[in-house]
């Protein structure tokens, strides 16, 4: 009976395993996604995609609201979800006008999701 009482009450390891890397990726990508709304660089590099610049807007929330919702247990897997989009989307850009190297970074965050995703995947399962 006290066994499976222990089993029930998560340790505190499973808890900073569990909320560290939702809280990085919270902070992260909050931070990318409200830059899209004041610094300059991403208005000129927008402006060079040729969507306009409401899709700095869109990507800007995408950002944010992934972020938050990588902080909601129920929600994090759709948020990370979300933001995997956005990194897709930034790879294949960045590729697109011939600057594969300027993909390493948000093809090394997409990586991370990944792992953050599946991990939250399985923790949601409870494998």
């Amino acid at each position: 009976m006290l066994e499976l009482e222990q089993n029930r009450i998560p340790s505190r390891i499973d808890m900073l395993t569990a909320w560290l890397p939702r809280l990085a990726i919270a902070v992260v990508f909050v931070a990318v996604g409200s830059s899209k709304f004041r610094d300059p660089m991403w208005v000129r590099l927008f402006g060079r995609i040729g969507f306009g610049q409401w899709f700095r807007y869109l990507t800007g929330v995408m950002q944010i609201a992934g972020g938050l919702l990588a902080l909601v247990p129920r929600l994090a897997i759709v948020g990370i979800g979300m933001l995997a989009c956005t990194m897709i989307g930034a790879v294949i850009v960045w590729i697109a006008f011939g600057q594969a190297l300027a993909a390493i970074i948000p093809g090394a965050l997409l990586a991370l999701l990944a792992v953050a995703g599946i991990s939250e995947y399985n923790r949601m399962r409870g494998i």
